[in-house]
C-alpha cells in the first residue's frame, strides 16, 4: 500500500486487482483505484494562525464534501465524479469512513471551529523548548511554567536558542527580557529584531537566590562568591554581610556557576544561584533567599515559528518594533504615543535601541556646522489585542509616522499569582 501526502488528509490509494501495480491518480488512468480518506487534525498546519494554502484548504472541502455525499446517496457513490483540487477523474471511487446516523438520518455535525485545528493553550507535553543556561538556572524553570512537562532544551547562548526553533531543532525557545531590578536585557531585544520568531506568551518568575557551596564549607571559609553579574547585583548587600571579605567574579550563568564549583572540586568557592542549582549538583544552602530585594521578578517571552491567533476573550498584550521617519521631526515619539493616549490603550513598556544600519543622523546647515543625533529603534509593549478595532487603528495611525513597523507578537498576559516562596523558581 502506498501512501500520498496530501494534506490536510492522508489518501490511501490500492488497486482493486491483487496482480496490477499500484497507480496513482491523474489524468487518463486506466486502471480503478480506491480513495481512503483519514481525517488527522494534527497534521494541519497555518503558516499565520489561519488556513493553509489555498490548494490544501480546497482539497480538504472537496474530501469533506464528498464525505458527505457518501451518506446521502451511497449507492450512487461508484458513480459520482471526485473532485480534488480541482482535477476530475470519472473512475475514482472514494471508499470513505462512515458518519453516524440516527434512524436512518444525518447526525447533527458540530462545525469546525479554529479551537479544533489549534493546540490546546499550555499543552506542552510533547513540546521541545530552549533556553539559555544549563539545568538548574530560572531560564529553564520559566520553560517548564510556559510548556509543563516540556522537554527543556539547554543552549549556550542567546543566538543559539533562536536558532534552535528557526533549524526546528526546537518547537518554542523561552528568554528573559527584562528584570524587575536589573531593567531590560538588551541582547535579547536586538535578537528579536534580527530573528523573524513570533512572541505567542509571556511569563514572570520571582528570583530567589540561595548562596551554594560545596558540602561541609563554611560561609567564614567562602574567599571568592561567583555568579551573573546581575545576581551579584541583586544580592549584594547579603554579600556584604555574609562574605565580607569575599571576592566577586562574574559568571556567565547562575546555574553554570553552581556546576563549575561542583565539577572543579571548588572548598573556597560559593555561587548565587536557585535552590534547583544546589539539588542538581549536590551543593549545600549556605544562605537562603540572599536577594536584598523581595520583589526581585524576571519576565520571559516565549517565541514560535507561528503567531497565534489574537482573541479578545482574555487580557492580550501586543509587542512592536518601529523607527521614527526623518523628516517627521522630532515630534514622531510624541505623535506614536498620542495614538494609544487618544484610543485609551495602556503602554506597559517603552524601550529604545540604537538603529544598526543607522547609527547616527546628520542635522542642522553646513553653514553653521552640523550636528549628530542617534537613530533609535522603538520596543513597544501595550495592552490590547490586535483582534480589537482599537489596536488595529492605533497601529494603522503609527505606521503613517514610521519608516518601519513589525509587530513582533499578540500574545495572552500572564495574570497567574506568584509569591517569593523558594518552591517557586525550581
Amino acid at each position: 500500500m502506498q501512501t500520498a501526502s496530501i494534506s490536510p488528509c492522508d489518501l490511501k490509494f490500492r488497486s482493486t486487482d491483487p496482480t496490477a501495480k499500484i497507480t496513482r491518480v491523474s489524468h487518463g488512468i486506466q486502471k480503478r483505484v480506491t480513495v481512503r480518506c483519514g481525517y488527522r487534525s494534527e497534521s494541519f498546519s497555518f503558516p499565520n494562525g489561519v488556513s493553509v494554502s489555498r490548494a490544501d484548504w480546497q482539497s480538504s472541502c472537496a474530501i469533506l464534501s464528498s464525505k458527505v455525499a457518501s451518506v446521502e446517496d451511497p449507492s450512487g457513490l461508484a458513480n459520482k465524479i471526485a473532485v480534488v483540487n480541482g482535477h476530475s477523474n470519472g473512475s475514482v471511487d472514494l471508499s470513505l469512513v462512515p458518519v453516524e446516523t440516527t434512524n436512518g438520518k444525518l447526525a447533527p455535525v458540530k462545525p469546525l471551529t479554529i479551537t479544533d485545528l489549534s493546540p490546546a493553550p499550555l499543552h506542552g507535553s510533547s513540546l521541545r523548548v530552549a533556553y539559555q543556561g544549563v539545568p538548574g538556572a530560572y531560564s529553564e524553570a520559566a520553560a517548564g511554567k510556559a510548556y509543563p512537562n516540556c522537554d527543556a532544551i539547554p543552549c549556550d547562548q542567546f543566538d543559539v536558542a533562536f536558532q534552535a526553533v528557526e533549524l526546528w531543532i526546537a518547537d518554542r525557545a523561552v528568554l528573559p527580557v527584562e528584570n524587575s531590578l536589573g531593567g531590560s536585557i538588551h541582547r535579547n531585544y536586538d535578537l528579536l529584531l534580527r530573528h523573524r520568531l513570533h512572541i505567542v506568551g509571556e511569563v514572570q518568575i520571582p528570583v530567589h537566590h540561595c548562596l551554594l557551596a560545596l558540602p561541609g564549607v563554611r560561609t567564614e571559609c567562602v574567599s571568592r562568591v561567583i555568579s551573573h553579574p546581575q545576581a551579584l547585583a541583586q544580592t549584594e548587600r547579603s554579600l556584604d554581610n555574609l562574605t565580607p571579605r569575599a571576592a566577586r567574579e562574574a559568571f556567565h550563568d547562575t546555574a553554570a556557576a553552581a556546576e563549575y564549583i561542583a565539577a572543579n572540586n571548588l572548598h573556597d568557592t560559593a555561587a548565587v544561584a536557585s535552590a534547583r542549582a544546589a539539588e542538581l549538583y549536590n551543593l549545600q544552602i549556605l544562605a537562603d533567599g540572599i536577594q536584598d530585594d523581595a520583589g526581585n521578578v524576571t519576565r520571559f517571552l516565549m517565541l514560535a515559528r507561528e503567531p497565534i491567533i489574537p482573541r479578545t476573550d482574555r487580557p492580550f498584550k501586543t509587542s512592536i518594533v518601529f523607527a521614527a521617519q526623518e523628516h517627521k521631526g522630532t515630534s514622531v515619539l510624541f505623535k506614536v504615543l498620542s495614538a494609544f493616549a487618544f484610543r485609551n490603550i495602556s503602554l506597559t513598556k517603552i524601550e529604545s535601541r540604537p538603529h544598526h544600519n543607522r547609527p547616527l543622523r546628520v542635522v542642522g546647515d553646513g553653514s553653521f556646522g552640523t550636528a549628530k543625533n542617534f537613530e533609535y529603534m522603538f520596543y513597544v509593549d501595550f495592552e490590547a489585542s490586535m483582534a480589537e478595532a482599537r489596536a488595529q487603528n492605533a497601529l494603522a495611525e503609527v505606521q503613517e509616522y514610521t519608516s518601519f513597523l513589525r509587530v513582533l507578537g499578540s500574545y495572552p498576559m500572564d495574570m497567574t499569582p506568584w509569591s517569593m516562596s523558594p518552591t517557586e523558581d525550581a
